[in-house]
């Protein structure tokens, strides 16, 4: 299965031509060759995996490698890189797109563009397949930029919505920030180390480390570009800006790019190169508190949002800094368990706020209440998830979740009891928010009547994925149970340490969570606290949370006073200097000039004469003296 690795990005890249160029008309032949590829994907997955376990741990690192353009000094290849991380990846990826692509056959079902859709799909998962199974920094750029046009493409699939056109331009945009401190790294590595595969990279920086050829402080500078890559890619702060707008596509999508591509290519950047980051602690510090402070700022501002979406994107946002604050603290296993197990809830959850806008027409949660008669399926799947990320015992978040606050509890890192106190903190207000939102749009009574009469369950292509994602929401936990460390002991960076489970933290922040929940039963759904008067009390807080700390306005004050401010000064320098002053000056000088030679020409032959007879005579006089 290893050898035919490479088709697993090639399929989906295939279907995606074959829609646009052959069976745009069907939309019913373009949405199963594009379902059936990505369930082949996720059986050749499924086939590596049992192959890869079958090897001994120290042979399950495999790459293969095609020679692509030679610039001397530089080689460029294509090649794949299969490792316990791609692996765990890949079955990430196939299975929540597949997922997804069922799905979207019932939810996109009368869509005019329903075959475009399907192509965007099979191109944006090749593109996330391709970044995953890259073997060099070169492949994973193409597959990273691959990633953001289709994002773009996606986000913006409602064109004809100024809301839509102007998300996947801001999501475009701010990526590109980022994108261009990627880029730098990138390059920096060619020149420094004259190839761009990773494991010769890994090699050379640990050797050049040791023998002092590069200082710890040159190698960090390099990893902090690279993670400026994952700062665009996996919206953490400042650059979070993008992800809550891209709620403007089709919700399928919204569930794709949160759960299991665009915004997980951060992280498994940051995971693929962390050799990088290991060599100085003031990188990984940085990673640390970056993740640790978005983790926080997400969840505050999800309190007081109002769109069901836009509270999920939040969400996504506040469990994404988990996963990079891990990452910080040295905890590689429980960041990516954590990725793993957060790909199966968020789905669950968009997948779930999109059945519930199939039935209602609505995404403001105060026009919803009472659909837990209504759509029984959904809302039931909805509080698995619900209760997977607030991190409830049995489920698959309690497991990744507390792996995450033990390691950073026992990091090294300065500073860590504040990202400590921050993160339990944390898992506090996501309980809160998640049951605030759960309770509001599924208990009580009906806000909207007319809404509520219409609303239905959704069909089966659209409930049974919902199915199995609550299972697997419930269970995927279990990979990695205290004394079986089943996930732990495939996926390691280095040699694999066995982890010990805090038990009496994981109690703790239970318990933590049990108060979130029990705080937004007392507001939303026993009501002993009016949620209204507490937000008049709070009045300024709640502004505050409400429009998102201001940060959009500020940035928008900071475009028209410095960019659009610099424009006007360029636009000035190139009307009055280049326009008026070089160009329109040059030709001023040559029609001048030409008027004064004109004078020269006056038609008469006795006047050439003179002047002939006047330039022999001057060469004369100077050859003589």
């Amino acid at each position: 299965m290893i050898e035919y690795s490479w088709l697993i990005p090639t399929m989906p890249a295939l279907a995606y031509a074959v829609i646009i160029l052959f069976t745009r008309r069907s939309k019913v032949l373009s949405g199963l060759i594009s379902i059936l590829t990505m369930a082949a994907c996720l059986g050749l997955s499924v086939g590596i995996l049992i192959e890869v376990l079958a090897k001994a741990p120290a042979d399950r690192v495999i790459s293969i490698s095609w020679s692509w353009l030679e610039i001397p000094p530089w080689t460029a290849h294509v090649g794949v890189l299969i490792d316990p991380l791609s692996v765990n990846m890949l079955l990430v990826v196939t299975l929540i797109s597949l997922l997804v692509q069922i799905y979207s056959w019932g939810y996109m079902h009368g869509e005019v563009r329903f075959s475009s859709y399907y192509s965007y799909l099979s191109l944006f998962t090749s593109s996330m397949l391709l970044l995953v199974l890259s073997n060099n920094f070169l492949q994973i750029f193409v597959g990273w930029e691959l990633v953001g046009l289709c994002s773009y493409l996606l986000i913006g699939f409602w064109y004809f919505k100024p809301e839509a056109a102007d998300a996947c331009k801001k999501a475009f945009v701010v990526n590109r920030v980022g994108d261009m401190g990627f880029l730098m790294g990138v390059i920096t590595i060619g020149m420094v180390f004259q190839t761009f595969d990773f494991a010769e990279v890994e090699k050379m920086v640990s050797t050049g480390v040791a023998n002092g050829t590069f200082q710890t402080g040159f190698i960090a500078g390099i990893a902090l570009l690279l993670f400026c890559g994952a700062v665009g890619k996996s919206a953490q702060f400042p650059l979070h800006v993008w992800l809550p707008d891209a709620m403007e596509g089709p919700t399928p999508v919204s569930a794709l790019i949160h759960a299991a591509t665009m915004v997980a290519a951060g992280v498994f950047m940051v995971a693929r190169t962390y050799s990088l980051f290991l060599v100085d602690q003031h990188a990984m510090t940085v990673v640390a508190f970056i993740g640790g402070f978005t983790a926080l700022f997400a969840a505050s501002i999800a309190l007081a949002q109002d769109d069901i979406k836009r509270i999920l994107a939040y969400s996504t946002l506040s469990q994404l800094g988990y996963m990079i604050m891990a990452l910080g603290v040295g905890g590689y296993t429980s960041g990516m368990f954590h990725l793993t197990t957060h790909a199966c809830f968020k789905a669950l959850l968009f997948l779930g706020a999109g059945s519930v806008i199939h039935g209602v027409h609505n995404q403001d949660i105060w026009k919803m209440g009472g659909l837990w008669k209504k759509m029984g399926i959904t809302a039931a799947t909805f509080v698995i998830a619900t209760l997977a990320i607030a991190g409830i015992f049995p489920l698959a978040g309690f497991w990744s979740k507390d792996a995450i606050l033990a390691a950073v509890y026992e990091s090294q890192i300065p500073g860590h009891i504040v990202l400590y106190f921050a993160a339990v903190f944390t898992a506090f207000l996501t309980a809160f928010y998640m049951f605030r939102l759960f309770f509001v749009v599924f208990t009580g009574e009906p806000r909207d009547h007319h809404a509520h009469d219409h609303a239905h369950e959704s069909p089966f292509t659209m409930t049974i994925p919902l199915m199995i994602l609550a299972i697997l929401s419930i269970s995927v936990g279990w990979l990695n149970l205290p004394g079986f460390d089943a996930y732990s002991k495939f996926v390691y960076h280095g040699e694999f340490h066995e982890e010990v489970f805090n038990w009496t933290m994981a109690w703790a922040s239970l318990l933590v969570a049990i108060a979130g929940i029990i705080l937004s039963a007392l507001f939303y759904y026993w009501k002993v606290f009016s949620a209204e008067k507490t937000a008049e009390t709070f009045k300024p807080i709640y502004l505050l949370l409400k429009n998102k700390y201001y940060v959009d306005e500020f940035y928008g004050w900071m475009v028209k006073k410095f960019v659009f401010g610099l424009a006007s000064i360029c636009t000035w320098f190139d009307d009055n200097v280049v326009d008026d002053g070089m160009v329109d000056g040059s030709g001023w000088i040559t029609r001048k000039m030409g008027s004064l030679f004109s004078l020269t020409q006056t038609g008469y032959v006795q006047n050439y004469a003179l002047v002939i007879f006047g330039a022999v005579a001057v060469i004369y006089l100077m050859v003589s003296f």
